[in-house]
């Protein structure tokens, strides 16, 4: 399903760390599918409060816990600029669709980077 919010399709997702040689274009480019199916997911079921978006959210979070293995096997991590960095996207996307009162750090409660 093609995503059809414009904030969304005009925004670069994880684009600090697609400009930094640290993070292997590869596996960044798979942190971006997370954060576009998340999109897609919002999209198909639109959350009805932050709850809702919160499990939503912490579901792709954990899917970025998974992708550490993925950084590390290509000598590379979800140090402090990438956490900054993706913490800012689950932000700009919880902002995108309309709640702007949603908590940055309970969008990614369950990280472990």
């Amino acid at each position: 399903m093609p995503i059809s919010n414009q904030q969304v399709t005009a925004h670069s997702f994880l684009r600090g760390l697609y400009e930094d040689d640290f993070y292997p274009h590869h596996v960044v480019d798979q942190g971006k599918v997370i954060l576009v199916r998340l999109c897609e997911r919002i999209e198909a079921d639109p959350p009805a409060d932050l709850a809702a978006l919160y499990a939503l959210t912490q579901a792709a979070t954990e899917e970025f816990n998974a992708l550490e293995a993925e950084f590390e096997a290509a000598g590379s991590e979800i140090e402090t600029v990438a956490r900054e960095e993706i913490a800012e996207d689950f932000w700009f996307v919880a902002h995108a669709y309309g709640f702007p009162d949603a908590d940055a750090e309970e969008l990614i409660a369950t990280r472990e980077w």
